[in-house]
């Protein structure tokens, strides 16, 4: 029996979609086309799988269109997954990192341009997604992961540590009359972060002050935009200084509060499958991963003391 994968196809974009229109649109074909592959589909089937009722605009499947549209949605995922995977791994030198939008954005990408200078033939790709999924999930050969040790059943090694402190621009610091102390926190507008482990309130429990309001300010949906908004003047932000140091030593960035920080302990993790784990080319990007974390940590952050313009550093 040949199973007809286009009508399949065009089934289980439907199903996805919730529209043959929508569908239509995604497949970059004709509704008129979606429509028939339906139909010779349940003709090959000899069951209807979507219910035509007059005068009604709402797309309804039978429970045989239900469970197919389901199933062939899952298989096809699988299948382009595979696929993916393979095109980026046909290439020997090749590797793929998955990483969340902010470590990419912050950390991984200015830091790329040392890894090809260091192995020339090397191609390294780069997947960005907030949830989180196993590497080969996402046809990928490592996923660098913020959090506590993930994926029980992987290969997963701690990357470096991080700590985190408030960051403002330069210019909200001086509109402010140059906050230096918790207690002044209270007349900021605090920038906040959906990660828990970078809440306002875990500076609270730390370090106060105990009258500071965590339930109101801005809140955004990553560590890269957060950062970005007190680039911007748009207030406070609690920042990690893995993705804020370089903000902060260009000067983009002032820490108010000088050297009060929260210091969160294998806070980064590499995570691999055990085949690509034995690739070379792999190895060469986890040893180079540790490389910079490594430097990162050597570099000292610059600091904004409050009662004067001075500048200093200090190690993290």
């Amino acid at each position: 029996m040949t199973v007809p994968l286009n009508m399949l196809r065009a089934l289980a974009t439907v199903y996805e979609t919730g529209g043959v229109r929508s569908a239509a649109r995604r497949l970059n074909i004709t509704h008129s086309a979606v429509s028939r592959h339906v139909k010779e589909l349940e003709a090959w089937l000899g069951t209807p799988l979507l219910v035509r009722k007059e005068g009604r605009c709402t797309l309804t499947f039978s429970p045989e269109g239900q469970a197919l549209g389901r199933v062939a949605l899952s298989c096809l995922s699988e299948l382009e997954s595979a696929v993916a995977s393979i095109r980026e791994t046909r290439r020997r030198h090749s590797v793929t990192i998955s990483t969340t939008p902010s470590f990419a954005v912050r950390w991984l990408l200015p830091r790329l341009a040392t890894l090809e200078a260091k192995h020339p033939g090397l191609e390294v790709s780069v997947i960005v997604d907030q949830r989180v999924h196993a590497p080969a999930d996402e046809g990928a050969d490592l996923a660098v992961r913020m959090g506590g040790r993930p994926w029980p059943g992987f290969k997963c090694q701690p990357l470096m540590d991080d700590t985190l402190y408030p960051v403002v621009s330069p210019a909200y610091w001086a509109a402010h009359g140059r906050p230096g102390t918790p207690r002044e926190l209270r007349r900021l507008r605090l920038l906040h972060d959906r990660d828990p482990g970078a809440s306002w309130a875990v500076w609270k429990k730390h370090h106060g002050p105990s009258a500071l309001d965590t339930r109101i300010g801005v809140r955004l949906t990553s560590s890269d935009l957060v950062i970005c908004g007190a680039e911007h003047g748009l207030g406070v932000a609690l920042a990690r200084h893995r993705l804020a140091s370089d903000a902060v030593q260009s000067g983009a960035l002032l820490r108010p509060l000088g050297d009060a920080v929260i210091r969160l302990p294998r806070a980064y993790w590499i995570v691999l499958t055990d085949t690509a784990a034995m690739r070379e080319t792999v190895r060469l990007v986890v040893d180079w991963l540790e490389e910079e974390a490594s430097r990162q940590a050597d570099q000292p952050t610059v600091v904004r003391r409050t009662a004067s313009t001075s500048i200093r550093s200090t190690n993290d």
